[in-house]
């Protein structure tokens, strides 16, 4: 973890590890806009803010089912001829 006025950062391993994905994941995450990463030195290591990681963390995911309650019945659309 690296220590700064911004808050703690920890490496892209680490962010992988904390919530539980791949780095091709933590890598969609940053080009989807879920999460921001930050350049540290010449070498382009990524570092994640361990507040932004702690917050996607505890977002609620969108599941199948979350999706299945929002759609309206067949019923509703499906007549008689």
């Amino acid at each position: 973890m690296v220590d700064s006025p911004d808050g703690d950062f920890v490496s892209a391993q680490q962010a992988c590890e904390l919530l539980g994905v791949k780095p091709a994941t933590l890598y969609a995450y940053v080009s989807r806009g879920l999460l921001q990463s930050y350049r540290q030195g010449a070498r382009r290591q990524r570092l994640y803010r361990q507040s932004d990681l702690n917050a996607l963390r505890d977002m609620p995911l969108r599941t199948d089912d979350s999706v299945a309650g929002e759609l309206p019945g067949a019923e509703t659309w499906v007549g008689e001829r």
